[in-house]
């Protein structure tokens, strides 16, 4: 009999130390869900902004071309001008073509403004998404400290 005493208590710690084993892997399971759908959730976020940062930068980037575009036609109608003026200035020597040269010299004064528009603005344009960048270097330094 001392046996099935025996035995009984064997088995019901076995049970008892089985089911605590069981509850650990659970929370630590548990945790490691959370920590993943942190994770998940945190890497969605980043894209998110990373999204929105380069559609700033794109934005920037069409106001730029659409001023060096409006550069190369007023360039484009100052050469065109220009071309007449001299045209019509060597033909007559004095009058009408005068009149086409001081209208092409207007148009190059336009072209010039805007390229030197456009080119300042292309040069602040950034293709790297920075706070994108920040804040991924914070998130890895956090991680990180969490596994220390």
């Amino acid at each position: 009999m001392r046996d099935d005493g025996d035995e009984r208590s064997r088995t019901g710690s076995t049970t008892t130390a089985g089911t605590r084993s069981e509850q650990e892997h659970q929370s630590l399971g548990q945790l490691i869900n959370e920590a993943m759908g942190d994770v998940s959730e945190l890497m969605r976020k980043e894209v998110e902004l990373a999204k929105l940062e380069l559609r700033e930068e794109a934005s920037k980037a069409s106001k730029a071309g659409a001023k060096l575009g409006a550069a190369a036609a007023a360039g484009y109608l100052a050469l065109l001008l220009a071309s007449f003026a001299l045209a019509w200035g060597l033909a007559e020597l004095i009058g009408p073509g005068w009149g086409f040269l001081i209208v092409a010299v207007l148009y190059a004064v336009v072209a010039v403004v805007l390229f030197v528009n456009g080119r300042k603005q292309f040069r602040k344009i950034s293709p790297m998404p920075r706070q994108t960048v920040e804040t991924l270097k914070e998130d890895a330094a956090w991680a990180r400290e969490q596994t220390k």
